[in-house]
Order: C-alpha cells, then sequence, then structure tokens
C-alpha cells in the first residue's frame, strides 16, 4: 500500500474550501435608507440621492423603494426621474455620512468573522465556516445579522447564503428588499440556473447580448454550454463564467482591513474660464489634489495609482494614470503626481476647460508595503504632519483659514472648495 502524505495546511485548507459558508450581504438603497434615518419628515414620500438638486443637474445615485416604483432607476438624470415621479425629493449625497454607516455595518460583521471583503460600500462577503458550529448555520447567522442591522443601524440588508462568492452574491440578489435567500450546493441548479443570464456576476449588456446571439438565455444554459464554445467567443471570461455558472468559484474572501471599501476618489471641475498655461493647470491640480486627499486621509484610505482627467474647449479629453511607488494620502505627492503627467500628455493645442484628479487601487491605512531604500521617509512623515495640521486647522475655523502659497498666484481661479463635491467609486470583484 503506498500512503501519499498530504502537508496538514493544505489538507486543512482543502477541507475548509469544501465546506465553506460564504454569506453576501448587500445594504437595501443604502444611501436612500441612510438618508432617511436623517430625514424623518421624509418618510413615506420618494426620495433620490444624487447630483444637483438645486439645479436639477447630474444622475441618481441611488433612489429608495417608493421612487423606484415610479421607475426611477440609478443612473437616470435627475430630471428624467422627476417626470416620472413628480413628488420626488432630490438630496445631495453625503459620503462621509455612508462611509460611517458602512464602518459600522462592518462591526456587526466582525462580530461573525474576520474574513470579510467589502464590494463597493454597502456590500460585503462574509466568510462564517469557522462560526457555524458556535453561531447556527449561514441561514441562522443571516438571519441574526439581518436583525442586528435593523435594530442597531436602522437599514435591511438581502443576504445570500451559499458555498461559494458567485451564488451567494447571486442569493442576495434574488429577493429584495430585507430578505434572506439560500443557494446551497444542493438547490443551486434549480434556483439559480432558471435565472436570466444577465443576473450572473460580470455578465454585462455586450457579453449578455453575445450569449443571446448563441441562444444562452439563462444560466443554466451557460453552464451546459460547451466551454470551448464560450472561450472562442469571450476568451479567457467565458471559462470564468462558465466556471461561476457551474459553481466552480473558490476564491476566497479577503481578510477585513486590507482592502478599502471603495476602490477609489476623484474630484474635478469645470473652471470658470479657460486654462490657458501650465500655472493655470497647476493651481487647478493642487485645489483637487487637496480635496482628493482630504478625503483620503478623512477616511483612513492611501491610493497606489494617480490620475487625471483633462476636456479641453472643444470637449476633446482624455484620462491618464499612473501607479506610484508608495501608497499615499500625502496632498503634495498625488498634486506632484497628478501635475507630471498632465506635463507628459498635454501640448496646448487648445486651451482647457475641465480637469480631474482621482486617488485609485485604495488601501487602509494599516496595508504594508516593502520599504524603498531611496524614499526620504523622514520628509513624507513631515507632510504626513503637515497635511493633518492643515485639515484639523480648516475642520475648526473654515476651508479658507489656511491656503497654499501658489493659490494666491490667481485667487478667483483658486476659489474652489473641491472636497464638497467629491465622487466615490465601487471596489470590483477581479480588484483583489
Amino acid at each position: 500500500m503506498i500512503l501519499e502524505v498530504v502537508p496538514y495546511k493544505i489538507a486543512e485548507e482543502e477541507t475548509r474550501m469544501a465546506g465553506r459558508v460564504i454569506l453576501h450581504s448587500d445594504c437595501n438603497c443604502f444611501y436612500a435608507s441612510v438618508e432617511h434615518l436623517h430625514r424623518p419628515e421624509l418618510e413615506g414620500k420618494p426620495l433620490a440621492v444624487g447630483g444637483d438638486p438645486e439645479s436639477r443637474h447630474g444622475i441618481v445615485l441611488t433612489a429608495d423603494y417608493i421612487a423606484k416604483r415610479y421607475g426611477v432607476k440609478t443612473g437616470m438624470a435627475l430630471w428624467e426621474a422627476k417626470q416620472l415621479c413628480p413628488e420626488i425629493t432630490f438630496v445631495s449625497p453625503r459620503m462621509d455620512l455612508y462611509l460611517r454607516f458602512s464602518r459600522m455595518a462592518h462591526e456587526i460583521y466582525a462580530d461573525y468573522t474576520d474574513l470579510q471583503e467589502p464590494y463597493g460600500i454597502d456590500e460585503s462577503w462574509l466568510d462564517v465556516t469557522d462560526s457555524a458550529s458556535i453561531k447556527g448555520d449561514g441561514y441562522s447567522i443571516a438571519r441574526e445579522i439581518s436583525n442586528r442591522m435593523k435594530s442597531e443601524l436602522g437599514i435591511t440588508v438581502s443576504i445570500g447564503v451559499s458555498f461559494n462568492k458567485i451564488f451567494a452574491k447571486l442569493g442576495s440578489d434574488y429577493k429584495k428588499p430585507d430578505a434572506i435567500t439560500t443557494m446551497y450546493e444542493s438547490e443551486f441548479r434549480t434556483k439559480a440556473w432558471n435565472l436570466p443570464v444577465g443576473d450572473l456576476l460580470y455578465v454585462g449588456r455586450s457579453t449578455k447580448r453575445k450569449l443571446e446571439n448563441l441562444g444562452i438565455h439563462t444560466i443554466g444554459q451557460l453552464a451546459q454550454t460547451d466551454e470551448a464554445i464560450l472561450i472562442s467567443m469571450l476568451g479567457k471570461m467565458g471559462s470564468v463564467l462558465w466556471a461561476f455558472a457551474n459553481g466552480f468559484d473558490d476564491s476566497p474572501v479577503r481578510k477585513e482591513n486590507t482592502h478599502a471599501p471603495i476602490k477609489s476618489v476623484g474630484n474635478s471641475t469645470t473652471t470658470h474660464r479657460d486654462l490657458v498655461n501650465d500655472e493655470d493647470v497647476k493651481i487647478i491640480i493642487y485645489v483637487l489634489a487637496e480635496s482628493v486627499a482630504a478625503r483620503l486621509r478623512e477616511n483612513g484610505f492611501r491610493c497606489r495609482v494617480v490620475e487625471i482627467s483633462i476636456r479641453d474647449n472643444e470637449l476633446y479629453s482624455f484620462t491618464r494614470q499612473r501607479k506610484i511607488a508608495n501608497a499615499t494620502n500625502i496632498t503634495e505627492e498625488i498634486a506632484a503626481e497628478g501635475f507630471r503627467l498632465f506635463k507628459e500628455n498635454y501640448d496646448w493645442r487648445k486651451p482647457i476647460r475641465s480637469v480631474g484628479v482621482r486617488g485609485a487601487d485604495l488601501v487602509n491605512d494599516n496595508y504594508w508595503e516593502q520599504m524603498d531604500l531611496f524614499c526620504d521617509f523622514k520628509l513624507r512623515d513631515k507632510l504626513m504632519k503637515m497635511d493633518a495640521t492643515v485639515d484639523d486647522i480648516r475642520r475648526r475655523f473654515g476651508f479658507y483659514s489656511i491656503q497654499r502659497g501658489i493659490m494666491y498666484q490667481d485667487r478667483i481661479l483658486s476659489a474652489v472648495n473641491a472636497k464638497d463635491d467629491h465622487t466615490v467609486h465601487p471596489h470590483g470583484y477581479f480588484n483583489q
């Protein structure tokens, strides 16, 4: 008899992966739900978060279920939403408030597992395998989390319970609001395979159209299609989607506090006059970089990618980005990298009308990275302390109580508090 010796850690991991209990918790109409908590006078009335309510410009970021019954959808222009639902109330987004509720939600999740991976600000995967023997099965844990979210935070969640991340996500989308849906290994074929193929994670409009041209309309039809045919049509993603549909997703839930719950923080502005030289652009980049860096620091994030977007006065636009050596939330580093990208990519054929700066590939403050022998860490420490001091002064005495010297080169051009108009983008599944 030949005995195969399997290393203990490998065998333990394989056993754990085989019997996993994965939850996906999705806060229902998150932004709108939080706003309702802080605006009790709007109870029972349709509400949407997004854009500029006074000018009716911008798009809907989230609508509550009352507004949705009128046909209001995420991404819809505010004026269009108003036509569908004349009684709707628009409110400007308050991302700091939503991030605070997101953190409180993760504090609840932490009572059940430290394996919690954000998928945007309002969704998270939770691996509760090790908690099942103490807290009960996955459904019991999901029910307890759901009850706590209502009683402690005042919001509802839809939770999917499954053996992998893909079907847990599908479960949370299966029924809303305030629902728990199981997608166990013994039942996903009867529940998931009858769903439209577009419901599967990462089947977007273009992919859905290609699949439907092949006669693939449901997740079950996708699962039963020859993998080679899908690869020939979609490349590697065809194999990925085939595996997803058949329940072969074994990707782990990442440990908490290793990734930020959002993908990027960015600001852009259309200036009151055209920018005609490098100094004009440098002023605006510093204004925007200050707001981006302040938002990163305020929420405990650092970025590993700096991106700029430029649009000239004839509406030609482009975006450029670069990965930086050290994750940062230092204003000077973000601004310097943004201006360097601009100098390398713009030739001044036309004046500039709009500029954007974004910090992407976010990590939390406790993220560790390899030290760089050529980095001046003493200087970086001084810059961090200086930024923290500026943040404190502005909190106490207002944004314009302390300004950089470059702002005095053009007081009208620099008179922008871009921090009040920030944008936050969700975290992607494959951004591991």
